[in-house]
């Protein structure tokens, strides 16, 4: 019989392999005479290293279709970086994250309830998301399960006792060139990761956004839920890229 990490690796593979399949099935809509005012090195090759566009305001312009790197896979289990010991997870917490890895428990999602964050954030390896920004408004559209988030610059206030919701409410802030968002007001229902870390109604997310230059977009996130989890812990996503430009076909997708 298999242990319980071999059970959850095959879990979190089998889970992958689904997603990859589903993602390789799409195709890119059939736009026609798109202006590319993307950076050009000297030999007219995409300079992803240019520095990161400007709003008129100054702030850094996230605007853009972001596909997560390939590394990012490890993040269907948020806990992967963590040595043993080290995860801050309660008893309950990590005894049901098992019991939903290893009894075959079907992810949410394919109950057609949708995923929360970060994991739409973080599964953007597969399934891309699009960054729409306003001075006092940033909307994000996730392509997994056609999710729109809405994220206020306006300088409102969390609501604490706001209606739970899948995806919460999400107030953001400039420090420097990083955009810091707050998230409360969630229903409590929603997978962390794909193989099942839990949160509460409790859950507290804090993600922090860098377009380090013009081809990458760092995303670090902040989990706080003191019903599930002994203290505050962070994951850091290798730089996100705008791969379907690199396919040729990211000015079709947008």
């Amino acid at each position: 019989m298999l242990d319980n990490h071999r059970l959850r690796k095959s879990f979190v593979g089998i889970f992958l392999a689904a997603f990859l399949t589903i993602a390789s099935m799409s195709a890119p809509a059939q736009w026609l005479n798109v202006p590319d005012t993307a950076p050009k090195t000297r030999d007219g090759k995409l300079n992803l290293g240019a520095p990161a566009p400007r709003k008129p305001d100054g702030k850094p312009d996230l605007s853009g279709v972001w596909s997560g790197d390939e590394q990012s896979i490890k993040y269907a289990n948020l806990a992967a970086d963590f040595k043993p010991g080290e995860f801050p997870i309660q008893p309950w917490a990590d005894a049901l994250s098992k019991e939903r890895t290893t009894s075959g428990i079907a992810w949410p999602p394919t109950h057609c309830l949708p995923p929360g964050i970060p994991m739409l954030d973080l599964g953007a390896f597969v399934h891309p998301l699009k960054i729409i920004q306003e001075p006092g408004l940033i909307v994000i559209l996730y392509e997994f399960f056609g999710e729109i988030r809405q994220i206020f610059l306006d300088g409102r206030t969390l609501n604490k006792d706001a209606n739970p919701a899948w995806l919460g409410y999400s107030v953001g802030k400039w420090e420097g060139d990083v955009l810091a968002v707050d998230s409360t007001g969630f229903n409590g229902k929603t997978w962390l990761d794909a193989v099942g870390h839990p949160s509460t109604e409790a859950l507290h997310i804090t993600e922090r956004f860098r377009r380090r230059d013009f081809g990458h977009l760092d995303l670090q996130v902040t989990i706080d839920d003191p019903k599930a989890y002994f203290k505050p812990w962070t994951v850091t996503t290798p730089a996100s890229v705008p791969q379907c430009r690199l396919a040729g076909i990211c000015l079709q997708r947008e």
